[in-house]
This record gives C-alpha cells, structure tokens and sequence, in this order.
C-alpha cells in the first residue's frame, strides 16, 4: 500500500488556507475542539459517515451560532480508537488527524464527478492494543459522553442467529479476567464503564452503527450481560443510567486504493495519506434517547426518530440483502466491481426481482416512503461507476452478515409460506462462494471469523455426499431402498438432486449462522438445493438467466 513518500507536503492544519477554493474545510477553531465522542472501530466507514455529519454540526453551530449555545458544539470533537492495528493513527497522526473527504458519482453523461471536503473533528486516535489504559480513561473521562461502535457484525463476539453474547468466546474470556487490558469491542466498553462508575461520573450514551437488527438493544443486552459478571451493581448502574439508541446508517464507503490517494493528492496540491471515498448518498436514523446530550446532526442529514427498527429492517433486507447477493454471485462469476457486476443485464434483473417480489412485500410500514422509487434509486446506487467497490469486500464475513441480511427475510416468507426462490439463490450462491474457487479456477481465501469451522463443515458436507453415493451403489446391488431414511429424497429422484439435498443439509445445518429451525425445514433445503444446482450446471450468468426467464421469479 502507497502512502506519502518522505519529504512530501501533507495535508495539516497549516496547509488548510493553501488549499483550492473548491475544497470545502473546516469553519471553527479546531484548537478549541474537545473530545466528547469516543468511537471504537477507527475504519473507512465512520470517517465517512459518523465524523462527516459530525463535523457538519459542527460547521453549522459556528456559522449559523443561534442554531446551539456559543461554543456548545466544540465539545464534541472525536476521539478515534483501533481495536487492532495502528495503520490509520500511523498515516493521519502527522497530519494531526486531519484527512480528506472524497464524494464521487457520475454526471448526467455517465463521467465520474468528485467533490472533496477536509475533516477535523478527528482530534485524537489510540490504538488499544498499544494502550489499553488510555482506552478506558477516555471512555471514564468526565468530558466523554458518547460511545459510538463501527467493528462489523464479527466485532461483537456474539452468537450472529440468537444476537447473545458468546461468553466463551476467547477475548470475551480474557476480558473477564484482565480488566486494565481488555481486547473485545465489548471489554473495552464495559470496563471503561467500569472506571466511569467508580468514579461517580454520570451515564453515557452507548451508540452501535453496525449493520445489525435492533443494534442498540443488540449492544445493550451485551454489555450488560458482561457487566452481570463483574459486578451487578455495575450493570445496574449501567442500565439505569446509560442508554443505547438503535440506528441505521446507510453509505456506500469502498476500501482506499493507491489510485484514490494519488487522485485526491493532484486536486489537493498536497497528499493525505488516507482519504476515504464514499457516495454521496447518505442516511442516518437514530433513536433519539442520549444520556448526556448529542450534537445537531441533523445540519449533516440525520434524521432522529423515536423507533428505528423499521428503518433498520428496510436497510438490513434491501440494501445489504441486494448487496450480499450481489457479492457472493460476482465473485464466483469474476465481477470485481459492483458497478461491473451491474453492467450484467441478468444480474440486474435478477437483484429488481429479489427487491420487488422476495424482499419488499416482508417490510414494516414505513410512512411517506415511496418502495418503488427506493428500489429505483438503490439499483442507481450499486451501479455508481466512479466507486469501483470491490465484491470481495461485500463478500468478507458472511457467517456473521446472512442471518439478518438474508435469513431473517426468508423466515418471513416462510411463516407465511411463500416463495423464496430469489433468496435461495442469494444463499446458495453463498455455499458455493464457500468452495475457494471461482469459475475460472481461480482460488481465494474465506475471511471470515468462522473460517475454520465453515471449512470442516464444508468437507462434511462433501463426505456426506459422498457417503450418500455408497448407500445408493448399496441400495442398486442389494435391491433395497435406503434412500428415503432420513426423510430428505424420494426414491424417483435423480442422483444429482439427491445428492446436492444432501450437500445442502449438511451446510445449512450450522447452527450459529442458520439457527436451529432452516436446516430443518424442507422448503428451505429443497429450494436452496434447486439454486445450487442451478449454479452448478449452469454457471453464474446461466443460472441468473434461468431465474430471470422464470414465471415465477
């Protein structure tokens, strides 16, 4: 990865004045900024979403100062924490945190078009593992009073079907017994709780902008649940006096490539180390429930409501529904780009029909909101030529993104017994995703947290299989008719069929990712079993095809 060569001019607060005049900067004193906000998971994301609008607020109380109390918005300066490597504090700390915002989409003639904007609520970074210590004494200082949380659905050390705590979960296990250096997102914020409390310091607002259903009630449980086993009167304490807004957010921030640093470097005049890129669309709804006062994020496009579920709900099965089937499909196909994936005429048309008739007709009532337009404007939104966001990065984590992505979505279809056939493509692009190889041969690596575990349960379902193939040979030479045993096969069915039935129950049996009810349900197995083999003998492009010239689809 290329950063900034020695001896080139950075961006810092000094160059400030010297940039373009069609760079937007900050308008306020940043040497009067205070930390207020404490956020755990210091990745592209937040610093284009959370500390975009935050820094928003921030601009509107100083220009327009009636909108807030003089000088009210300089508490809430942020301080950004890495959980697990040094990288970003590495490359903003000798531009004194300061870095780029890089808006991009394409113009009416199809062109990619940027605006760009210098972000400077970042005033402070810590890397946990460095300092531990600091970590707890910033989230204990008298000064903080949110907590806000980007570590992905895996940074939560949960058990992703039944959203609870995984109490044996290594971190959670050293947290429990080391509180002066915990490792886990929710060690940290338990323990600097912890020292908050025994300080005799007021609650603070806990805030998850994870992609998770119900984050902060999710964020709640858990950290209350570790709390119960320190000290009850802590986790007392904290659900008496902290609170926990749910929210969704939705912004499409691809990874930072060496290109972007040298584009946003040209316009600049100087070179920011890490710029992040993000679409110009952006959502944010939050409960509007904040122990200690929030800023005005509403000057950046948030939206406070008094319940966020049906937002997070619509978020969770449209867009990250879409996004995930989209990613597991290209990868296989070789589409690296999500905007090349939607390039694909069949693609497209298969991710309308998965929005229109699997996904939107399982949505709550959401008031005002136009469902088709929505769709409209999300299928735009995937097809952004100036992002190139990388399929492999929508792939990462699967084990812990499909239960409330795409599961949740076809339970609802089945409690009222309808199709899923969309879905079932979507997941069973998924298990094949699995196998490491795409469809030129070319072999990739599974990130996940649950790697090694999906890997045996892959070669489980291989030997399954392949112990199922025995019984029939057994079954032709004795001239008796054990295929039927286990309740999932029909004696007129084919070998293959049965055989990928097989394959699919064995998968779709772990029950951390698909809970202890899909494995088990006939109408999941079977139609996830048809878009396998499907995917199978048809390829990507083929069984896209297929879906699409389907009545059903």
């Amino acid at each position: 990865m290329e950063l900034v060569a020695d001896g080139a001019a950075r961006l810092t607060p000094a160059r400030l004045g010297l940039l373009p005049p069609g760079v937007a900067r900050l308008a306020y004193d940043r040497s009067a900024l205070r930390v207020g906000i404490v956020h755990l998971g210091l990745g592209a994301f937040v610093r284009a979403h959370l500390a975009a609008v935050n820094e928003a607020a921030i601009n509107e109380s100083v220009i327009h100062p009636a909108a807030a109390l003089a000088g009210a918005e300089l508490c809430w300066g942020i301080c950004g924490v890495s959980l697990r490597h040094s990288d970003t504090r590495d490359a903003l700390a000798p531009q004194d945190g300061l870095y780029t915002l890089a808006l991009r989409s394409a113009n009416a003639h199809g062109r990619p078009q940027q605006h760009l904007a210098v972000i400077g609520c970042l005033r402070e970074m810590l890397v946990a593992p460095e300092d531990p210590q600091a970590v707890l004494a910033r989230i204990a200082h008298a000064d903080t009073r949110i907590v806000s949380v980007t570590v992905t659905e895996k940074g939560y050390c949960h058990d992703p079907a039944s959203g609870l705590l995984n109490l044996n979960h290594p971190d959670i296990q050293h947290d429990l017994s080391h509180p002066r250096a915990p490792r886990s997102t929710i060690g940290f914020i338990v323990r600097g709780l912890q020292q908050r409390y025994a300080a005799g310091r007021n609650g603070i607002t806990l805030m998850s902008l994870d992609n998770l259903p119900s984050n902060g009630h999710l964020l709640r449980g858990m950290v209350v649940a570790f709390a119960q086993k320190i000290d009850s009167a802590l986790a007392q304490w904290i659900a008496s006096h902290c609170t926990f807004p749910s929210s969704m957010v939705d912004r499409i921030v691809p990874r930072t490539t060496d290109d972007d640093r040298r584009d946003v470097a040209q316009v600049l005049g100087v070179h920011d180390a890490w710029p992040v890129v993000a679409e110009p669309y952006l959502e944010w709804v939050v409960e509007d429930i904040f122990a200690a006062g929030r800023p005005d994020w509403t000057a950046g496009g948030a939206r406070f409501v008094a319940h966020a579920a049906p937002f997070e709900t619509l978020k969770l099965r449209t867009v990250n529904g879409a996004h995930s089937a989209l990613a597991y499909l290209s990868v296989m196909a070789g589409w690296d780009t999500v905007d090349r994936a939607m390039a694909q005429p069949a693609l497209k048309a298969y991710l309308a029909a998965l929005l229109r008739e699997d996904i939107v007709p399982t949505l709550p009532e959401l008031p005002g909101l136009d469902l088709t337009q929505y769709q409209a404007r999300l299928l735009q939104r995937f097809a952004n030529p100036a992002l190139k966001h990388q399929t492999r990065q929508i792939a990462m984590d699967g084990s812990q993104k499909l239960p409330q992505r795409l599961l949740d979505t076809v339970r609802a279809r089945l409690a009222q017994d309808l199709p899923i056939n969309g879905l079932a493509l979507a997941v069973a692009a998924w298990l094949h995703f699995l196998s490491g190889v795409d469809e030129a041969g070319r072999r990739y690596d599974i990130q996940d947290p649950m790697a090694d575990v999906l890997a045996k349960r892959y070669a489980q379902a291989e030997q399954a299989v392949a112990n199922r193939k025995v019984d029939r040979q057994c079954d032709r030479q004795c001239g008796q008719d054990h295929a039927n045993q286990d309740g999932n096969s029909r004696p007129d069915d084919s070998a293959e069929a049965d055989a990928t039935r097989v394959w699919v129950q064995a998968l779709t049996g772990l029950a951390p990712v698909f809970g202890d009810d899909l494995g088990q349900d006939p109408r999941f197995v079977r139609a996830v079993a048809l878009a396998v083999q499907s995917l199978r003998a048809r390829g990507v492009a083929g069984a896209l095809a297929a879906f699409t010239a389907s009545p059903t689809s």
